[in-house]
C-alpha cells in the first residue's frame, strides 16, 4: 500500500473542500486498486457528493438542520454548538473507499470525492491518501 497525507487549511466558515484533483494527482501512474481518503480529526468528514451546482451548499444546509449550532450538546468547549461536529462523522464517515481502474477513480459523472468539516474551531486538516494496488 501507498499513502500520503496532506494539509488543507478549511478556515473559519463550514466547508465542503473539493478533493478530487488532489485524488487524481495522488493516483497518477497508479493502475487497478483501490483508493481510500482518510480524515484523521474526531470532526470532520469524507463524502462523495455531486459539487458546484449546489448540493455541497444543500449537504451544509442538512447537516445544520440535522445538528443545529446551539446549546443542545453536552460536548460544550469551542464556539457555540461545537458539540455537533463531534457527531457529525457518524453521518458523514471519516473516510471513502473508491474503486480505481486504470489509474483512474470510477466515480459516476457529477461525483466529487470532498473533505466536510463543520468546526469552525480549527482550520487545519490532514488528509491521508492511500492506494492499495490490484494483484
Amino acid at each position: 500500500m501507498d499513502s500520503e497525507t496532506r494539509s488543507y487549511r478549511t478556515g473559519s466558515d463550514e466547508v465542503v473542500l473539493d478533493l478530487t484533483e488532489d485524488c487524481r494527482e495522488f493516483l497518477s501512474g497508479r493502475g487497478d486498486g483501490l483508493l481510500n481518503v482518510f480524515v484523521p480529526h474526531a470532526t470532520a468528514g469524507i463524502a462523495v457528493i455531486e459539487t458546484g451546482a449546489g448540493s455541497d451548499d444543500d449537504l451544509l444546509t442538512a447537516l445544520g438542520d440535522l445538528l443545529p449550532a446551539d446549546d443542545r450538546w453536552r460536548h460544550r468547549h469551542g464556539s457555540r454548538g461545537h458539540g455537533r461536529s463531534h457527531v457529525m462523522p457518524a453521518i458523514v464517515p471519516p473516510h471513502a473507499t473508491i474503486p480505481v481502474v486504470g489509474g483512474r477513480m470510477a466515480l459516476g459523472t457529477w461525483q466529487s470525492v470532498c473533505l466536510v468539516d463543520l468546526n469552525v474551531d480549527n482550520s487545519e486538516r490532514e488528509v491521508r491518501y492511500s492506494f492499495l494496488g490490484g494483484a
